[in-house]
């Protein structure tokens, strides 16, 4: 089992840049595929990013390819979102999770542990 705990998110103005962390603690951290997902108000979860357990491959949602990096320190117990060019858009609550099974990366459903969330607000 892994505990995870988000922070680094804020309000930014839009073009500005967040850089989000999550800290896992329990055992074996680099056995788990580690993903960036968001919850905007009065919408569903949503897939943003996800890094493989070596963190050799990445995976991006469209709408954040060129302006989002995941990324992660095994070393460390550590997984990241670099934010750049925000959107008012990007506005949402943004959770790590993780993922022990060999399912899709692209679905919230796929993860099996969950962080509490940070908010990320970009204004306009």
């Amino acid at each position: 089992q892994v505990q995870l705990v988000e922070s680094g998110g804020g309000l930014v103005q839009a073009g500005g840049s967040l850089r989000l962390s999550c800290a896992a603690s329990g055992r074996d951290f680099s056995r788990y595929a580690m993903g960036w997902l968001r919850q905007a108000p009065g919408k569903e979860g949503e897939f943003v990013a996800a890094v493989s357990q070596s963190g050799g491959v990445t995976y991006y949602t469209d709408s954040v390819k060129g302006r989002f990096t995941i990324s992660r320190d095994n070393a460390k117990n550590t997984v990241f979102l670099q934010m750049n060019s925000l959107k008012p858009e990007d506005t949402a609550v943004y959770y790590c999770a993780a993922k022990v099974r060999g399912s899709s990366y692209y679905y919230p459903s796929s993860y099996d542990y969950w962080g509490q969330g940070t908010q990320v607000t970009v204004s306009s």
